[in-house]
């Protein structure tokens, strides 16, 4: 899958999951906004703070993918099929993840029941910055809530795994976090007309079937597109023979240089038929005749 399409893909399904995301995130949205002091409850200083507290939760998003492509890109070069093994789980969560927003199977919520442990350890920490007086502080409580468990969120992890580095992963995610933002936010400002529109059965539906066809189009089936996410180990086993490939070239480049520095310079040598210049001849003649003349032969 080309990049453009992998961030696109990424950011619809941010935005249609979020008939998930008014339902749970709206819940914990609507407390912050409450946690805000009376007095700063005015659209006006409250939507920097709902701000601040969606742009953490998107770092927190955008942090996550960054991790898990560093460690999916490391493991696909150990293992070879790691790279297909994480499509095909990748487009099974995709779908889980659409039977779960359109209210056909909840086996997700096993999932979300996991990661109850690890929010358990963060919560405390998130309970001690509240109230929230300032955007500082809004911002890391939105950090924070970045890693609540959420079903949505560990489906498009795994298939952000599937990437071929670590930057791509982290880019999926940050488009992910900007699709779940306009929900996320209109919640946040009380707009109970918005909230009911994406809770209509109809549109539920709507959003958990697309989603459904996203992740089909995802397995790497044999024979069609082989693939339309991003493989790990492919582009891991490329960069590595490119690695290989350059020592090789710049030896093969050095070893005439370093062969003629190693062999010693030879005079030329005159062959047969180099002749000699015309004065040097006659001036060996010179020399060599007067020999010739008294030279007696042996009695």
């Amino acid at each position: 899958m080309s990049e453009t399409l992998s961030f696109s893909a990424a950011f619809l399904i941010g935005l249609l999951g979020s008939t998930h995301c008014v339902g749970m995130c709206g819940g914990i949205m609507g407390a912050l906004s409450y946690a805000v002091p009376p007095e700063q409850r005015s659209p006006r200083k409250l939507f920097p703070l709902l701000l601040c507290y969606n742009i953490g939760r998107i770092f927190s998003y955008t942090l996550a993918g960054a991790i898990i492509g560093a460690t999916s890109w490391f493991l696909a070069g150990q293992f070879p099929l790691l790279g297909n093994v994480l499509r095909i789980f990748a487009a099974l969560m995709l779908i889980a993840m659409g039977l779960y927003l359109a209210n056909w199977w909840s086996a997700l919520r096993h999932l979300e029941r996991a990661g109850n442990t690890v929010w358990k350890h963060i919560q405390p920490k998130l309970s001690a910055l509240m109230p929230v007086t300032s955007t500082w502080r809004a911002l890391l409580v939105g950090t924070l809530w970045g890693w609540i468990p959420c079903g949505l969120i560990y489906s498009t992890l795994t298939w952000a795994a599937t990437a071929g580095n670590w930057q791509q992963s982290a880019l999926i995610m940050l488009c992910f976090g900007l699709g779940t933002l306009p929900a996320v936010l209109a919640t946040g400002i009380f707009l109970e007309g918005f909230k009911k529109l994406m809770q209509l059965k109809g549109v539920r539906i709507s959003a958990g079937l697309l989603i459904i066809l996203f992740g089909i189009w995802t397995l790497p089936l044999p024979g069609s597109h082989n693939g339309h996410a991003p493989n790990a180990h492919s582009e891991h086993q490329q960069q590595t023979n490119e690695m290989m490939d350059e020592p090789h070239s710049m030896n093969h480049d050095q070893q005439p240089m370093q062969h003629s520095m190693d062999e010693p310079a030879t005079p030329p040598q005159m062959t047969e038929t180099t002749q000699p210049m015309p004065n040097e001849h006659h001036h060996m003649m010179d020399k060599t005749t007067p020999q010739k003349d008294n030279e007696q032969p042996a009695q």
